[in-house]
């Protein structure tokens, strides 16, 4: 801190050159992704935006926004996907964040892109791969690259294909293979973006917030639910 202060202060008693270099410098930046939580088909729900979560999905929530604010770091942006069970899990996760809000955006849509699996392709039309993959490479583009001045943290509450679309991305590996990860609900992915533009995947799929009995979506976990039994 004293350094970046001693160079605040040169900028202002010296050249104005050094703080545009200050301000310009390539930085680290993290990106913390997190996948909503679990929700239920709903034949009434809006076609676009999808249903709100359930009631396992709204306890997940809770989970992982006591977690996020437990971090030892500073959201410098939160975004999340226009999709109502992402908003729904964003909602409550700004709980644990007074006075912060999130900006909605819409590249953050789930969707499929494409991928090796011929089976999972089969069902899918050649125009809405295209145009998912045209979405994940605006997002790529658009967030994955070294912050500007200072390192930044940006918080994404998104989905499960997305997550992986990016993490395949950050690797370097064929973009066809993020069918092959299963993230969680509520599950949390961190990807730092080094300054010189280069990548580090910290953790994919992070569910240690959420006890065993809460653990929904990601490949072997069992359908569960918060719903009071019949007595037997």
């Amino acid at each position: 801190m004293l350094p970046r202060l001693l160079l605040m202060l040169s900028c202002l008693l010296l050249t104005a050159p050094l703080c545009a270099a200050e301000s310009s410098a390539p930085a680290t930046r993290t990106i913390v992704l997190v996948r909503h939580g679990y929700y239920l088909p709903d034949p009434a729900a809006d076609s676009r935006l999808g249903p709100h979560l359930a009631p396992i999905g709204v306890a997940q929530a809770q989970l992982v926004g006591a977690r996020l604010a437990g971090l030892p770091t500073r959201f410098d942006t939160m975004l999340v996907s226009p999709v109502q069970r992402a908003r729904d899990t964003a909602a409550i996760i700004a709980g644990d964040f007074p006075g912060r809000h999130f900006e909605v955006v819409d590249d953050l849509a789930e969707c499929m892109p494409p991928t090796r699996r011929v089976e999972a392709m089969a069902k899918e039309k050649p125009a809405d791969l295209a145009a998912c993959k045209q979405q994940l490479d605006r997002l790529f583009a658009r967030y994955f690259t070294p912050a500007a001045g200072h390192p930044q943290t940006e918080l994404m509450v998104c989905h499960g294909n997305v997550i992986r679309n990016m993490v395949v991305r950050a690797l370097g590996v064929d973009s066809k293979a993020w069918l092959e990860m299963s993230v969680g609900n509520a599950s949390i992915t961190r990807i730092l973006v080094e300054a010189d533009g280069r990548f580090k995947v910290i953790s994919v799929g992070d569910v240690g917030h959420l006890p065993p009995n809460l653990r929904t979506g990601a490949t072997g976990d069992a359908e569960r639910s918060l719903e009071i039994p019949a007595l037997p």
